[in-house]
């Protein structure tokens, strides 16, 4: 049994995908080949933002915002601890200060309660200035980006919508990677839409945040690549993986439907089994993990693999408990939903061919254990 099937999907559009990528091999434009613009083109058009920024990496696309918006030594940048360390990893390359923030309960993502409560605490505190805001849409659902942006707008930050897990999803209609004045995704294989590596994007409707993001993406180049106006990266997206994207764009609405079909049938047969991520009633989840909670998370993944059913935990440790953020002060019980979670969740095995038979074997099971 397969916890992501990759090679279901690739078996489908193996023929497209030969071709993509014969096409850069034929043409040998493998950096910044047409390609990445035709990506871009295509992604823009699809969450409906002017720009789009292709990058080498989901990680890429959250510095490179931070580092066009000029976040540094002394500004406070708030994400929810529980994530993965991506999020706060790009926080502290800017040079910033990742400042933690509760989950909700019921949909894991950041409680925008508790954000305000954060950034009037650090205000008050006045170790650091409150500078943007990365909200992360857990699991393929967006956060409350309604709430979010109300925070924002009255205390002055910017928001950065971190859709690395909810690309293909939308909010009131309105697709994830848009959610924001600036979203970032990943291409990373296990994700809704991946490549066959790396690859990220950057969504804009600001013609000079693009323009700095252009620049940035190529070591800060002006006019050309030997012309510096700025300190950047090497954060290029490869025409391979481009060429790869642009193949399983194709069908990505149809996985996007079947996600939901798969999300749905869980519901039913794992009701009153586990707890579930709740989906707010105006989100559509692109539904990256099917991921639960049970209070004895390890006896149950202990049966699952008795039956030889895979399991994994997304995230075991919250951020603010992390090794590489002791420095920051934070202490066990400062985030106590977010703890609790972490202490409680798996995820199910998902992907859009998942079939209803295996899905009741796999729901039997957790039933069971």
């Amino acid at each position: 049994m397969q916890f992501i099937d990759l090679a279901a999907q690739q078996k489908r559009i193996r023929r497209q995908l030969d071709e993509r990528i014969k096409k850069v091999l034929d043409h040998g434009q493998y950096v910044l080949g047409p390609e990445i613009r035709e990506l871009e083109d295509k992604l823009a058009a699809f969450v409906d933002m002017p720009f789009a920024v292709s990058v080498a990496s989901g990680t890429d696309a959250l510095l490179m915002p931070l580092m066009a918006e000029k976040a540094g030594p002394g500004d406070a940048v708030f994400a929810p601890t529980f994530t993965f360390i991506a999020t706060a990893g790009a926080i502290a390359l800017s040079g910033a200060t990742p400042v933690f923030v509760d989950s909700d309960p019921e949909t894991f993502n950041i409680d925008p309660d508790e954000l305000e409560k954060s950034i009037r605490k650090t205000i008050a505190a006045k170790k650091f200035v409150p500078k943007g805001i990365i909200p992360v849409d857990l699991f393929g659902q967006p956060a409350d980006y309604r709430a979010i942006q109300a925070i924002a707008d009255k205390y002055g930050l910017f928001v950065l919508e971190d859709a690395a897990q909810s690309f293909g999803a939308s909010q009131n209609g309105k697709k994830a990677g848009a959610l924001a004045a600036i979203g970032a995704t990943s291409f990373f294989p296990a994700k809704p839409l991946g490549c066959y590596g790396d690859g990220g994007m950057i969504f804009t409707a600001d013609k000079d945040m693009n323009e700095q993001l252009l620049s940035i993406r190529v070591h800060g180049q002006g006019t050309d690549k030997y012309t510096n106006v700025r300190v950047g990266i090497n954060g290029r997206m490869d025409s391979l993986q481009a060429a790869v994207l642009l193949a399983k764009l194709e069908i990505f609405p149809e996985e996007i439907e079947l996600r939901q079909q798969v999300a749905g049938r869980y519901d039913r047969l794992l009701a009153g089994a586990v707890k579930i991520q709740k989906v707010l009633q105006e989100n559509v989840s692109a539904w990256a993990q099917y991921s639960v909670l049970h209070p004895r998370r390890d006896q149950v993944i202990k049966k699952l693999r008795e039956k030889s059913i895979p399991t994994a935990i997304y995230y075991p440790i919250p951020l603010h408990l992390q090794e590489a953020f002791s420095g920051l002060g934070y202490d066990r019980g400062d985030f106590p939903v977010a703890e609790k979670i972490a202490g409680e969740v798996f995820s199910l095995p998902f992907h859009p061919y998942l079939d209803e038979q295996t899905q009741e074997e796999i729901a039997a099971a957790v039933q069971s254990a």
